[in-house]
């Protein structure tokens, strides 16, 4: 059978030229069983050939709940009603205690994140973030420490920056140009964009991506991928939406594996040489196809639980890895 002529064209990719939007958007139309199995294969060859190591990393929802910004799809915010469990930050101690418990099965990247809009200045509570930071990687040799702590001030970087933050996550979560529609109204997407250039200028990598699912169309998922192109990101995090109980987007209807899958091979084509990640949605909207899902280009995974979600054990998740072998 004939390979589907915009695939086809996108093997391109694999000698180093890159795909025009028109062509990514071409590749969004695809259709068929066999369309999305060549569009897969080529996605994990592009991975092979350009993609970094395949990791593994682990976060803790260091304050849950209570923000003040309205995102439509999330559980933390104030304004929703979603019942989740809210507590503040966290001491730097039980920090600690948990990134010890995936640093002994292996883990070697940890994320702190909090819920809320972020700091203009660093404050007492800011300070037991970075009290945290140097406890955690003062403890743990080999340990690197990501950080999601919402829009910053330039202040604030410098700040990360001096305590040996290694990775930063800020996500645009949609195309840029439907951010306010698709996601809040209480801050803009300009600003989160600003924090990413501010990570960038004091030298903290950016882990930097969206959440798919929302409502949007193939042609926004592509334009989100040529704005992390464009931004030059270092990481990219794909989630799936799960529709929260309380939240405005609670009757939307879960996504189809086969086009989750489909959105991870479009941006790892769009962004060969970056690692791509998958988060929330993997075991909820996979289930059985997540093999199907590594082998769509992916390299990197959030393993033992999300943020107000659980996850899949870290032991079963390397058994599963390991029973993929070398994909």
């Amino acid at each position: 059978m004939k390979i589907n002529p915009s695939i086809e064209k996108a093997y391109k990719v694999l000698d180093g030229k890159e795909l025009s939007r028109d062509e990514a958007v071409e590749l969004t139309r695809s259709v068929g069983a066999d369309d999305l199995l060549d569009l897969i294969s080529l996605a994990n060859k592009v991975r092979k050939k350009f993609g970094p190591a395949f990791t593994a990393c682990s976060i803790i929802n260091a304050r849950s709940g209570r923000c003040s910004q309205d995102c439509k799809f999330c559980a933390q915010s104030g304004r929703h009603l979603t019942q989740i469990e809210t507590y503040p930050l966290v001491s730097p101690e039980t920090a600690l205690e948990a990134a010890k418990k995936v640093y002994d099965q292996g883990v070697r990247t940890f994320g702190y994140v909090t819920s809320g809009r972020g700091w203009t200045a660093p404050d007492d509570e800011f300070h037991r973030v970075l009290d945290a930071v140097d406890l955690i990687l003062d403890s743990l040799p080999g340990m690197k420490v990501c950080a999601s702590l919402g829009i910053l001030s330039e202040e604030c970087v410098a700040l990360l920056a001096k305590h040996r933050v290694w990775r930063y996550n800020m996500n645009i979560q949609t195309n840029p140009a439907r951010y306010s529609e698709l996601i809040a109204t209480t801050h803009t997407i300009e600003e989160k964009i600003e924090t990413i250039r501010l990570m960038k200028k004091y030298g903290i990598t950016n882990c930097t991506g969206g959440i798919i699912g929302l409502g949007e169309t193939w042609e926004d998922r592509v334009d989100m991928a040529f704005a992390l192109k464009e931004l030059d990101v270092d990481g990219i995090n794909l989630n799936v939406l799960l529709p929260i109980k309380g939240s405005p987007l609670e009757d939307l209807p879960i996504m189809r594996p086969a086009d989750v899958a489909k959105t991870a091979a479009l941006f790892r084509l769009v962004n060969p040489t970056k690692s791509v990640k998958f988060c929330a949605g993997r075991e909820t909207t996979m289930k059985d196809f997540q093999g199907l899902l590594m082998l769509s280009g992916l390299d990197s995974v959030i393993t033992g639980g999300y943020l107000t979600t659980r996850g899949r054990e870290i032991s079963d998740d390397d058994a599963f890895l390991s029973r993929l072998g070398d994909f």
